[in-house]
C-alpha cells in the first residue's frame, strides 16, 4: 500500500470511494435521502475535479496494486464559524476534512498510513496543528483520532440535509 496525491486519473474511482464511505460515518438517524444529497452535492467526480484544482486543498489517497483503499482531504486553514475559530487556537491549522477507508480494508492500517501523510504533509505546509470534526456519535473515528494524538477542544454542528449534526472539534498540534 502506498499514499500518494491524487490526481484527475483517479477521479472516477476517488468518487466511488467516497459514495461508499460516507455513509458508514453518519448517524443512524440521518436518512439516506439526506446522506445521497450529500454525496452528489459534495462528493461527485465534478467536486473532487475543483478540489484537485483548490491550491488551499490537498487530495490524498491509500493505494494498492489495483484499487484505492481509502483517502484524506485537507483545507488549509480554518472557517468562519465562530464555534471551530473558539475551539482551534494554534494558527496556521490545516482542517483535515475527509479522512475514510473501504470497510473491507478496516483495520488493516490504512486510516494509520493515511494519518502519517496528513501529518506530515501539514507538517510540510507550516501548520502548527491540524483539527477535524466528527460526529458525537461516531465512537470508533473518536478513538482513531485519539490514538493518533488528537484531543477534544469543542463542539460545532454539520447541517447534513435538513438534519443538523453535533460534532466535536479535535486538535492536534505539530
Amino acid at each position: 500500500m502506498r499514499v500518494e496525491s491524487a490526481t484527475p486519473a483517479d477521479l472516477p474511482e476517488l468518487a466511488e470511494v467516497a459514495a461508499t464511505t460516507f455513509p458508514l460515518a453518519c448517524p443512524p438517524a440521518v436518512s439516506p435521502d439526506n446522506v445521497a444529497a450529500f454525496v452528489a452535492d459534495n462528493l461527485a467526480v465534478q467536486n473532487f475535479a475543483k478540489y484537485l484544482d483548490d491550491p488551499a486543498r490537498v487530495v490524498l489517497i491509500a493505494r494498492d496494486d489495483t484499487r484505492i483503499l481509502g483517502y484524506a482531504m485537507l483545507i488549509r486553514g480554518v472557517p468562519d464559524d465562530p464555534a471551530v475559530a473558539g475551539a482551534v487556537t494554534l494558527r496556521p491549522a490545516v482542517e483535515l476534512s475527509k479522512m475514510y477507508a473501504l470497510p473491507d480494508v478496516h483495520g488493516a492500517g490504512v486510516s494509520a498510513a493515511l494519518m502519517v501523510e496528513v501529518l506530515d504533509h501539514s507538517a510540510a505546509l507550516g501548520a502548527a496543528c491540524v483539527w477535524l470534526g466528527v460526529n458525537q456519535e461516531n465512537q470508533r473515528a473518536q478513538r482513531f483520532y485519539a490514538k493518533s494524538g488528537f484531543t477534544v477542544s469543542g463542539t460545532k454542528t454539520f447541517r447534513l440535509g435538513g438534519h443538523v449534526e453535533n460534532d466535536y472539534v479535535m486538535v492536534r498540534p505539530l
